[in-house]
């Protein structure tokens, strides 16, 4: 029995919980005797390492790839929850003027009039956004000057000079050191998100992972999701 209390549950997480988990959720399962191992990353790239053959204990992906992989049979049924809310936001370095998005025509004038706007490839919010440029009509004004990146936290390109707006879910933005949001994307342009969690048919630690699945929707987790820029679930 005090074996299978230290397994450690294998794990695959979006971005978007980073700070909620690092600051408050994953310390307080490691304060229980709880161990994980994860790899973090976009939804999209975990269902591609999922699609590779990976089988972690638990994910936390976007509730449409939850569905998804469901449907594939790849999900312990009765163990998927649903997790936090997020939306979509806009970030300046700190100390940078804060630019209007209050109005979907301020925040198109924001993002044209940008020096260069700094989205993600691969992640929901890089994938959302680059879908909405044609929508607003201004994709080839934005995409002419945009700092794309792979994957990861579009904030650094503001640390780094290489940018001077940088759009993500606003739990992403707030990740990095040295930025400041300005605010949500204004209605019109905005779209909530739910992200979900579950455990994998073939997990080797499924009581440990459902351990960690009660630390993320116990009443005291709401705290640390709202400070981390998130909406719980519930």
């Amino acid at each position: 029995m005090a074996e299978a209390t230290t397994k450690t549950v294998q794990a695959m997480f979006a971005l978007v919980v980073k700070g909620a988990f690092d600051a408050s959720l994953i310390p307080a399962f490691e304060a229980e005797g709880g161990r994980l191992d994860i790899l973090w990353g976009p939804t999209t790239v975990i269902q591609g390492k999922l699609a590779e053959g990976a089988r972690p204990d638990v994910v936390l992906v976007l509730s449409g790839a939850m569905d998804t992989l469901e449907a594939e049979g790849l999900i312990l049924p009765g163990s998927r929850v649903d997790v936090c809310r997020s939306r979509y936001g806009v970030a300046v370095k700190a100390g940078a003027p804060h630019p209007r998005i209050d109005t979907l025509e301020a925040f198109k004038d924001t993002l044209t009039g940008a020096r260069s706007v700094a989205y993600s490839r691969s992640g929901a919010s890089g994938i959302y956004f680059a879908g909405l440029l044609p929508r607003l009509g201004i994709a080839d004004a934005v995409n002419a000057k945009a700092t794309i990146i792979p994957q990861g936290f579009t904030a650094t390109k503001l640390v780094s000079d290489e940018a001077d707006i940088a759009v993500q879910q606003i739990s992403e933005l707030m990740v990095v050191p040295g930025i400041e949001v300005v605010g949500p994307y204004p209605d019109g342009a905005q779209e909530e998100t739910t992200f979900c969690a579950a455990i994998l048919r073939e997990a080797k630690a499924p009581e440990e992972a459902r351990r960690f699945l009660s630390v993320l929707t116990a009443p005291e987790a709401a705290e640390a999701y709202r400070a981390s820029g998130l909406e719980p679930a519930s």
